[in-house]
C-alpha cells in the first residue's frame, strides 16, 4: 500500500493501444475497396461471386477448424475476411469457384490454424495459398482476361510482364496506372493500390518502411538493368502485383520483422529476390515467391535486429585454450 493505494504487479504490456485486431482488419478491408471496385469495372461482375466465394470459404474454414480444434471462435476479428479478400485479389476472374474455395481452405486451415491461429502463422496465408494454387492449377491460374472484354465477348490476353516492355501488344504506362491490362483481380489498377496503401500508412496500420524499401529496391535494380530507362522501371513497378504485395501482403504483422531496421532488411530482401526472378528466371511471377522466402527468414532478422532488454548480461567470450 502506498498512500492508501494498492500497487498492482502485472506482466507486460503495461501500455495498451486503443487499436484492436478488428479495427485494424476493418482498415485493411476499407483500403482494399478501391482495388475491388476497379476490378469489377475492369473484369466484370464475375469479380463479385469470386470474391464472395473466397471470403465466405475463408470464414467458414476458420469457424469449422476452430470448432473441431475446440478453440474459442475468432471469426469476429475479421482476419479471415481479410485473408479471403486478399486471396481473391490474387486470382484471375475466370478462376473456377471450387479452386477459389480450396485456396481459402489452405490459407486458413493449413497455414493459419495448424500453427495456432492469428499471429502464429509462419507465412502469409494468402500468399502461400496462391503459390499452392499456382503449382496445382497452373492453367486455371494463368488464364488472363482482356480488360473490359466482358462488355462484349470475353477474350484472353497475356500479362504485361509476359509481353515485355516496349513490345507489340504491351499496354501503355497510362493503361498500367489505371488498370487496363491483364492480370489478377487486384494487381492491375496501380492508382487504386496506391490509394489503399496511403490510407493504411495514414491510419498507422502499416509502416512505410517495407513498401518503400521493397518498391525502391526493385526500382533501383530495374533502373540499372534497363540502363536508365524510366519507362522500363515504371513498367516493372506497376506490373506483376508488386504494389499489391508491397502494401498488403509483405506488411502482414505476423510474418514481417518487428523493428524498423528489420523491416528495411525485409523489404530490401523482397526487392532483390523479386528483381532477380524477373530478370533471370523463366517466370514472370516473382512477388509471391519473394515474400514467402523472406517470411521464412523473419525469425533470423528479428534475432539480429531486436535490441536486448536493459540489464541483460553479455555473453562471456570463450577463451581459446592455449596450445601445449
Amino acid at each position: 500500500m502506498v498512500n492508501g493505494k494498492k500497487l498492482v504487479v502485472s506482466a507486460s504490456p503495461h501500455i495498451r493501444s486503443t487499436q484492436t485486431t478488428t479495427r485494424i482488419m476493418l482498415d485493411v478491408i476499407i483500403s482494399l475497396i478501391p482495388a475491388l471496385i476497379a476490378a469489377i469495372f475492369i473484369f466484370g461482375p464475375r469479380v463479385i461471386p469470386v470474391t464472395a466465394v473466397s471470403v465466405s470459404s475463408a470464414v467458414l474454414a476458420e469457424y469449422v477448424s476452430r470448432k473441431v480444434m475446440k478453440r474459442h471462435q475468432t471469426i469476429g476479428d475479421l482476419s479471415a475476411v481479410v485473408t479471403g479478400l486478399i486471396l481473391a485479389l490474387n486470382l484471375p476472374v475466370t478462376i473456377p469457384y471450387w479452386i477459389a474455395a480450396i485456396g481459402s481452405i489452405i490459407a486458413i486451415v493449413v497455414v493459419k490454424q495448424f500453427f495456432g491461429g492469428i499471429g502464429q502463422n509462419f507465412a502469409n496465408p494468402a500468399i502461400t495459398a496462391r503459390i499452392v494454387l499456382l503449382l496445382s492449377f497452373g492453367a486455371q491460374m494463368g488464364n488472363w482476361v482482356t480488360p473490359l472484354s466482358w462488355k462484349t465477348e470475353v477474350t484472353t490476353s497475356a500479362t504485361p510482364l509476359a509481353v515485355g516492355y516496349g513490345n507489340e501488344g504491351a499496354p501503355s504506362l497510362l493503361d498500367m496506372f489505371i488498370g487496363l491490362r491483364g492480370g489478377t483481380l487486384g494487381e492491375t489498377c496501380a492508382i487504386a493500390l496506391i490509394l489503399g496503401g496511403v490510407y493504411l500508412i495514414a491510419r498507422k496500420v502499416i509502416s512505410p518502411a517495407i513498401p518503400l524499401t521493397y518498391i525502391g529496391t526493385v526500382a533501383l535494380i530495374m533502373l540499372i538493368a534497363g540502363k536508365g530507362d524510366i519507362g522500363f522501371v515504371l513498367y516493372q513497378v506497376m506490373g506483376g502485383g508488386l504494389l499489391l504485395g508491397a502494401f498488403f501482403m509483405a506488411t502482414d504483422y505476423s510474418t514481417c520483422p518487428i523493428k524498423v531496421r528489420g523491416k528495411i532488411i525485409f523489404g530490401v530482401g523482397c526487392g532483390i529476390i523479386t528483381a532477380l526472378i524477373r530478370l533471370f528466371a523463366s517466370m514472370t511471377e516473382a512477388v509471391s515467391f519473394a515474400i514467402l522466402i523472406m517470411n521464412l527468414v523473419v525469425p533470423f532478422i528479428d534475432r539480429a535486429t531486436i535490441p536486448k532488454p536493459f540489464g541483460t548480461p553479455k555473453k562471456e567470450k570463450k577463451t581459446k585454450e592455449a596450445a601445449n
